[in-house]
């Protein structure tokens, strides 16, 4: 709402400036004028500020104290009478502009008069009267007939009368604000009177309206509204939107502010069929850091089936801060009802495609040379089991010690951590687990080559407790010491040249690594505590790990070969980039997860990255990973995309082999439940306009392996400059189809919303009910541009 209510007020402002203004360019009349001499022409100078938007940094810092600067065709002055200009009165001081067919100072009344198509210029707001009236003495003020409009926001209105009585009082009689264009009558607020102090951060509405199409829609006998920057308690603008799913949709938020540093929204939302849902968001800032607390309620979700799901909530809360220069503390915490709570409502704390809410929270302390965190993490599984296959960290201790400055340009750190782990699993094991890593790297660059040295040494001790009837080969205490030795090494070369009679400048940027990891024996440990196999491709294969944490350490003796080249045109821009890399095992080590296969190959698959931008309107991604050893393509990703104005195309593809999935998830029964051949999804997204505001946006993605859609949704929008309308349907899968019994099942919904363009608390197209996609759009592109 302020921003409405500062473009609504900004003739009341704007006149405080306007007065003073035209003042002080007649009080120095007599020293500028003779009789009837004549003054410069200003009219290209006044052309060229009509209508122009000046910016805060471009103002100068008082403009009261800016000299003045006064053109006109004539002006007359009668000794202890009147100063009159007539003819393209021109007033100029710093970023003001006042003109008027005439400009009178009478004395010794001190009335000043500015009559015939009067203007008023400041920078930000630019005001057309018919006349205006000041009285130096006493500061009071009139102008008759305004008319205003925003130059550096959407916003314009007029007013019959706009009073200012002495330096504080300002009041605007039948005002109006829209941010439609000149013309176009579509909405409008309306007041009969807004009245406001000078130094009040808030300003009154007497008989307030809204407007549409002239015909009064909306209400209110009284309204307080904010001016500045001060935020006010009450009611936001209301939202109208129609879903399929959740029916007829209204939401009415109230704000409330409750201090400078604390505030909530309350926002009540109707929906015809599931009932009424309070949502609420409340926000704050304290010298801990800010944070906020968000809660959403359903007493009687009409939709829902009998029993214990009737009534539904969702919470959240987030806080970062920092104290005292060297504490920081980090708060996610989510919590909902039941399992399906994001299948069923939309809602900001999640989405349906989640399997389990994040429940965790840290305090670190960091000085010069370390650092510590304690920590702790929770989720809630989002499954009809309310079993979470995820570990809780109750808790982790975490101290760092690094020093940069070592001799010899050596660098030293030491990562450590105390974790334990827990689970709802009884089949699974918990564990308590210390972790050392001491590390001393040796770094040396140039401008043209670089190599870098590592050693490290790793200890982990477990303290595990399982049932060995299902763990067998587990043991009660294991400890591990895994050496790593890493040294890798890279040039950067460049060259000029011509492609098709254009400058290009290309980059060859070939690395090699060397990285040694002690094979240990370590299958006496339980391999996923908080440790996952990571994806390789062509930046992973320079990694010195092959999992994200500590619970398994992959062996290794190998090195790593790879090569980037780039083309950058004479703007450099890059417009092209290829990136080919490969492992060469030296023994056994490393080429297997588990086991050592005396058939497999000495190398790994080859990992295979590429961009390119043609002039800025076709683009392309690229990724793959090939294993010629058994001729599969193991990984596969592409991207091609068409965009120019307010047009795309965007054709996506990603593939992983079965056989890949096997290797590296090593769960077929899994697996098997849902797909028979992997990974083969195709996706597509466009957008593009139709007709003079109208446009339309689509996205589908299908599974190319089972043969079933994954999501689909079109939209078409039409946007006119202060209103906009959206038409949608989203269909989605909901269940996915099980290879050897029950088919898909899908969800569609159809949504429509309205906005206002400009208004504050107003949401944009695409925020209504179902109309959101999980997928979405996205840009995989990676060139430094």
């Amino acid at each position: 709402m302020s921003s409405t209510s500062r473009s609504l007020l900004a003739t009341m402002i704007s006149l405080a400036l306007f007065g003073p203004t035209v003042a002080y360019a007649n009080q120095a009349a007599p020293e500028k004028a003779n009789g009837d001499s004549a003054v410069s022409d200003g009219t290209d100078e006044l052309a060229m500020v009509r209508g122009t938007c000046i910016a805060p940094e471009q103002m100068p810092a008082d403009p009261n104290n800016e000299p003045i600067k006064v053109t006109a065709d004539q002006a007359e002055a009668l000794n202890n009478q009147s100063v009159t200009y007539t003819g393209d009165v021109i007033v100029r001081q710093g970023n003001r502009t006042v003109v008027a067919d005439v400009a009178t100072l009478e004395q010794p009344s001190n009335n000043v008069t500015a009559e015939g198509n009067v203007y008023f210029h400041d920078g930000t707001i630019e005001v057309y009267s018919d006349r205006i009236q000041s009285n130096l003495d006493t500061e009071d003020s009139q102008m008759d007939n305004a008319v205003y409009n925003m130059t550096c926001e959407a916003g314009r209105g007029e007013a019959e009368r706009v009073t200012k009585n002495g330096i504080s009082y300002y009041r605007l009689k039948n005002g109006t604000y829209t941010t439609c264009p000149p013309g176009d009558k579509s909405w409008q607020f309306s007041a009969s009177s807004i009245e406001r102090e000078a130094d009040s951060p808030f300003a009154d509405l007497y008989n307030a309206r809204f407007e549409v199409a002239d015909v009064p829609v909306f209400y209110m006998p009284y309204l307080r509204v904010p001016v500045g920057d001060e935020r006010l308690t009450g009611f936001l603008y209301p939202s109208v939107s129609y879903g399929s799913r959740d029916g007829f949709e209204l939401e009415t938020p109230f704000y409330w502010n409750i201090a400078p540093n604390y505030d909530m929204t309350i926002t009540p939302k109707y929906m015809s069929n599931r009932g009424l849902q309070l949502n609420s968001k409340f926000r704050y800032l304290t010298e801990l850091g800010t944070g906020q607390l968000e809660g959403e309620y359903l007493g009687n979700d009409k939709e829902a089936s009998a029993g214990d799901r009737d009534t539904r909530w969702g919470f959240n809360w987030t806080h970062n801060g920092r104290y005292n220069q060297h504490w920081l503390f980090e708060v996610d915490y989510s919590k909902v009802s039941d399992p399906t709570y994001f299948e069923d409502i939309d809602s900001s704390i999640g989405n349906r495609e989640d399997s389990n809410l994040l429940q965790t929270g840290s305090v670190s302390y960091r000085d010069t040379y370390w650092d510590s965190t304690l920590r702790v993490r929770n989720f809630q599984p989002l499954t009809t089991t309310g079993l979470s296959s995820n570990y809780r960290l109750m808790p982790q201790v975490e101290v760092n010690y690094y020093r940069d400055d070592m001799p010899y340009g050596l660098d030293f750190h030491l990562n450590s951590h105390v974790s334990r782990f827990e689970n709802d699993d009884s089949s699974k094991p918990e564990a308590d687990r210390v972790h050392l890593e001491p590390t001393l790297t040796l770094p040396y660059a140039t401008p043209w080559w670089s190599v870098t040295s590592e050693a490290k040494l790793m200890y982990t001790y477990y303290n595990q407790d399982f049932d060995p009837g299902t763990n067998p080969e587990l043991s009660e205490t294991a400890s591990r010491t895994v050496p790593s030795i890493r040294i890798h090494s890279g040039l950067y070369l460049e060259r000029d040249t011509l492609i098709w009679g254009d400058s290009y400048t290309q980059s060859l940027e070939p690395q090699i690594q060397y990285l040694y990891v002690r094979d240990v024996e370590q299958d006496d440990i339980f391999a996923s505590y908080d440790t996952t196999l990571m994806q390789t491709d062509y930046y992973g294969l320079f990694r010195d790990k092959r999992y994200s944490s500590v619970d398994r350490i992959a062996a290794a003796n190998q090195f790593t070969v790879g090569a980037s080249t780039r083309y950058f045109d004479s703007n450099f821009v890059e417009r092209f980039n290829l990136s080919v890399g490969q492992i060469f095992y030296i023994n056994d080590s490393g080429r297997n997860l588990d086991t050592s296969d005396e058939t497999s190959p000495n190398y790994s698959a080859t990992a295979l990255e590429s961009d390119f931008n043609y002039d800025d309107w076709l683009f392309f991604h690229g990724g793959l990973q090939y294993d010629a050893s058994k001729k599969d393509l193991q990984f596969a990703n592409g991207a091609i995309e068409y965009r120019e104005g307010g047009t795309y195309s965007q054709l996506n593809y990603r593939y992983i082999s079965k056989e890949y999935l096997l290797e590296n998830i090593q769960d077929p029964d899994s697996l098997n439940s849902y797909t028979e051949d992997g990974i083969s999804q195709l996706g597509f997204s466009t957008g593009f306009p139709i007709y003079d505001g109208v446009t339309l946006t689509g996205d589908y993605y299908h599974d190319l392996t089972e043969n079933q859609m994954l999501e689909g949704q079109i939209s078409l929008n039409f946007r006119t400059a202060c209103w906009m309308i959206s038409l949608g349907y989203n269909e989605y899968l909901k269940t996915r189809a099980n290879v050897t019994s029950s088919p898909a099942e899908y969800e569609q919904n159809f949504s429509i919303s309205f906005s206002l363009l400009g208004l504050a608390g107003v949401p944009a197209i695409g925020s209504s009910s179902g109309s959101g996609n999980a997928i979405s759009y996205g840009r995989p592109f990676y060139l430094n541009n």
